[in-house]
């Protein structure tokens, strides 16, 4: 049975791991309302200022935002608890959200919508992560670790595919704030949810002692180079939000948005899927290397699609490529990262493709503004491209260390540790 487990742990084994549905079940309602915050703010600003460059730059400083101080709430998510990152981010997540609503409806200047933009940014609750953590607990040395990774990575592209639908839905058929209020309400109600599910939450060290032995996962070279990686895939997902609203608005198809959108993260999800079905025998370093070449050689031909079909089958396609990308990085870091410093880690990575996002966000609707519609595809591009290649010469960064080797800590006469 054992060697059974190895060759082809599943989902169905995955889901049967005791405790997992407790965290499951809130942290997606959590996470929902993520996926809805970049478009949400874009398609009010747009609105309310009718320029995507404007709308762009909105967003992108919800995203720098979150980039930056993600990590450092992973980091206390590791030193005192997710409980006690969450309920305080989440409250002021739902204000900071609510109160740039209202600036936006009021015509507000363009520092006052900056300056809400960064709290809401910010307090971003990083729940995908924090479930990841919950994940390395459970299965601590389990083969079914890369298809816990896998199966997250289909959560997150679920979310990515109902969400900007229903943000897009709502922001053009109830109303342009529809989707940001909506997404601060569901942030609150989620969060507070999975805050409560407390029994499955990573242990927590005293401060004393975290003080003395946390050591940032940024200093781990290979977490570097992943950064970078996530970097690629951030410029992506801002890349395509942008121009897919301008493409659909430019032919007087708004409502197609959603729909285009929801094709590409169709198609993330479903190779998520396979992905964790697979046992794989490449190493996880190769495989990232391979999959990010493809992404970036599919990325690079969106700015040429000139119909929805051709569109749709070339999104579809990149979709498709992003997947690989996320759950094999994801997977490494399980290699790479101590215990201790993972839920920081998987911020890191998160915060890189927000940081991604945003800096896409903000050229491509620079290049909305002033080239053709659909000139913000050439942001896509250019990440991925730029991406692979430092992926591609810092490939050997991403080799594990060895486990279970002793090193000193250099600390007074302390006894030494074990590296994880």
């Amino acid at each position: 049975m054992a060697s059974t487990v190895t060759r082809r742990p599943g989902y169905g084994q995955l889901l049967r791991t005791r405790g997992a549905w407790t965290f499951l079940v809130p942290g997606f309602a959590a996470r929902q309302p993520f996926a809805m915050l970049t478009i949400s703010i874009v398609l009010l600003v747009q609105h309310t200022t009718g320029s995507y460059g404007v709308a762009g730059a909105a967003a992108a400083v919800t995203g720098v935002s979150m980039a930056l101080c993600a990590p450092y709430g992973g980091r206390l998510a590791d030193r005192y608890g997710q409980r006690a990152v969450l309920l305080p981010g989440v409250l002021l997540h739902a204000l900071s959200g609510l109160t740039l609503t209202a600036l936006a409806l009021i015509h507000a200047p363009l520092w006052a919508l900056f300056a809400a933009a960064v709290p809401t940014g910010a307090s971003v609750p990083q729940i995908g992560p924090m479930v990841r953590a919950r994940w390395g607990v459970k299965l601590q040395g389990s083969p079914l670790m890369n298809t816990a990774a896998a199966f997250e990575s289909v959560t997150d592209e679920l979310t990515f595919v109902f969400g900007p639908l229903l943000a897009t839905a709502l922001c053009t058929t109830v109303a342009p704030a529809a989707g940001l209020v909506t997404e601060a309400s569901l942030t609150l109600l989620g969060g507070l949810l999975f805050a409560a599910s407390k029994g499955t939450q990573p242990a927590v060290a005293g401060a004393r002692h975290a003080r003395v032995e946390h050591v940032s996962a940024l200093r781990v070279p290979g977490v570097r180079v992943l950064v970078v990686a996530f970097l690629g895939i951030g410029s992506v997902f801002g890349g395509m939000q942008v121009s897919l609203a301008a493409f659909t608005e430019s032919i007087g198809e708004p409502g197609l948005n959603g729909v285009l959108y929801g094709v590409f993260a169709a198609g993330n999800m479903l190779s998520g899927i396979v992905c964790g079905a697979v046992a794989w025998k490449a190493a996880p370093r190769r495989r990232l290397v391979v999959g990010y070449g493809a992404l970036a050689l599919t990325a690079s031909g969106l700015w040429t699609a000139h119909s929805v079909p051709l569109l749709a089958g070339l999104g579809l396609l990149v979709g498709m490529c992003i997947a690989p990308a996320l759950i094999t990085g994801y997977t490494l870091v399980e290699d790479l990262v101590p215990a201790g410093a993972r839920t920081e880690a998987f911020t890191w990575l998160t915060g890189a493709v927000a940081l991604g996002q945003a800096v896409a966000v903000t050229v491509a609707g620079q290049l909305e503004d002033r080239l053709w519609a659909g000139a913000g595809f050439l942001v896509p591009a250019g990440g991925t491209v730029l991406a692979f290649a430092t992926l591609a010469a810092l490939r050997s960064r991403l080799t594990p260390r060895p486990r279970n080797l002793t090193v000193a800590r250099g600390v007074g006469h302390r006894a030494p540790v074990t590296v994880d």
